[in-house]
């Protein structure tokens, strides 16, 4: 799962932070630090959570395709 954050329409409403600061950090004037990132197993919820929670809809959840996924070979 990736997550895709169009930076320049960021308003610091923050809601995302306070969702998931770990995934959702701010710079130092309160807004939006990251671009976009991967989103770490487990985490998938969160991520979700937070971008659900932005006003300004700048935050994009992107569903890894099934091919692109790493699923361990069974044995």
């Amino acid at each position: 799962m990736k997550v895709l954050i169009n930076k320049p329409g960021c308003v610091g409403h923050a809601r995302c932070n306070s969702i998931a600061p770990a995934l959702y950090p701010l710079d130092d004037n309160g807004y939006i630090a990251s671009s976009g990132f991967s989103v770490p197993a487990g985490q998938e919820g969160l991520a979700q959570r937070g971008a659900r929670a932005c006003p300004e809809r700048v935050i994009e959840v992107r569903d890894t395709p099934a091919e692109l996924r790493q699923v361990p070979p069974r044995g």
